[in-house]
């Protein structure tokens, strides 16, 4: 079983990688690409955060399990929101 204090320092680490996160996307969908590498940062710490996610939840009780189910939602949710944003370097024009 997953402690409760683990449980607690990965949901805060999940709200301030969210709370980032989010504000790369905004920052992504109001200027394009200017910011691409802390763009791609945010991404790479959503990926991390999400395999954390599924470490943590092989040792969690079923109480603990529904809230990273939640948590895991949020954050799927946000990476495809990032991934389908159109914030490549030529604003979808092929050349």
């Amino acid at each position: 079983m997953a402690t409760r204090d683990s449980m607690d320092q990965f949901i805060q680490r999940c709200e301030d990688v969210f709370r980032q996160a989010q504000d790369q996307y905004k920052e992504g969908h109001l200027q394009g690409h200017y910011h691409d590498e802390e763009y791609t940062e945010s991404m790479q710490q959503l990926e991390e955060l999400y395999n954390d996610l599924l470490q943590l939840y092989n040792s969690a009780n079923s109480q603990q399990r529904e809230m990273l189910d939640r948590k895991r939602f949020q954050l799927q949710q946000l990476q495809n929101n990032m991934i389908l944003l159109d914030h490549d370097r030529y604003g979808g024009r092929m050349f």
